[in-house]
């Protein structure tokens, strides 16, 4: 069976709610009990310590085909951010701005209580795990960015720079949101196109498109973390990096990649103190769908270094 197909009961799952959909692939499922609410993440394997941080319409289903690569020597922790495709809503009043969610993601790396782990973060996931490093480095031991906002990108980048402006009114966004029940739409520029080169299935194409047309606090919290997107606190994040955090920063980038600047992570690499550029050829942005086993090569490496 390849990691990203549903075992049989986790495919009649599937087919009964496809935007609850989680591959077998990630591991256990858990809960942390966090002061902005439950958290859901997923663990699998033993070893040294990977945390996944995914962005914004996607779920712990993007790095399920990279867990299944590295399970056998790293334990694989992948979380369910409130990004957009999650199942369990925070709480009303969590703080889910830039900073909230940086803030979040550190929290739950303390309430995980693992040492000096590798965090790695993919699109927007990739900005959030630089405002929670820079925040709190004391739990980070290395930092992996794939294909994710830099010091020098607008968060959100464009196309998608107008998502703030929609998600201001939670009832519009919803409809705007509402095309992506056509997988024909998913697959426009304006939606995944430019982040997806390679076909995705069905199940873990629901599980990012439907989850917040399907349930009315989780597009709450989507219309939360887009309306208050902004570059500020991500380029602050990024260049206290660049000032005092020592640790190696793997920048795991597309030379196809059309939102994300190839030349900005060249960049960002240069004035880290320990940051290097690894090219992934043949990829989108969603280059844990692209080219996961390219991917988990890379992440093997460094995080045994």
């Amino acid at each position: 069976m390849s990691a990203g197909a549903a075992s049989p009961s986790r495919a009649s799952a599937y087919a009964e709610e496809p935007h609850r959909w989680r591959a077998q692939a990630l591991g256990e499922r858990r809960e942390l009990e966090l002061a902005q609410g439950r958290l859901e993440y997923f663990d699998r394997g033993r070893g040294p310590v990977l945390v996944f941080a995914h962005g914004w319409l996607a779920n712990a289903n993007l790095w399920r085909k990279v867990v299944e690569q590295l399970a056998a020597s790293f334990r694989c922790i992948t979380l369910d951010l409130p990004l957009g495709a999650h199942r369990v809503p925070m709480a009303a009043d969590a703080d889910l701005t830039p900073t909230g969610c940086g803030t979040l993601l550190a929290d739950a790396l303390d309430a995980l209580g693992f040492e000096q782990v590798t965090l790695v973060g993919n699109d927007s996931g990739g900005a959030y795990s630089q405002i929670a490093t820079a925040a709190r480095p004391g739990r980070i031991a290395r930092l992996a960015l794939n294909s994710c906002e830099t010091p020098y990108d607008e968060f959100p980048p464009p196309p998608f720079d107008g998502l703030p402006r929609a998600a201001r009114d939670t009832a519009t966004l919803g409809q705007l949101l509402g095309a992506l029940r056509d997988p024909a739409v998913r697959r426009a520029p304006a939606a995944f196109g430019l982040l997806i080169k390679h076909p995705l299935d069905a199940p873990p194409s629901d599980s990012y498109a439907l989850p917040c047309l399907c349930d009315d606090g989780v597009l709450r919290d989507t219309a939360k973390v887009m309306s208050s997107a902004r570059s500020e606190p991500v380029h602050r994040a990024g260049h206290a990096l660049i000032e005092s955090f020592g640790a190696p920063v793997l920048l795991a980038w597309s030379p196809e990649d059309r939102v994300f600047a190839p030349a900005h992570a060249e960049r960002y690499a240069g004035e880290l103190a320990d940051g290097r550029v690894e090219w992934i050829a043949d990829a989108y942005s969603f280059t844990p769908e692209d080219q996961p086993a390219a991917l988990a090569r890379s992440l093997a490496a460094f995080a045994s270094r």
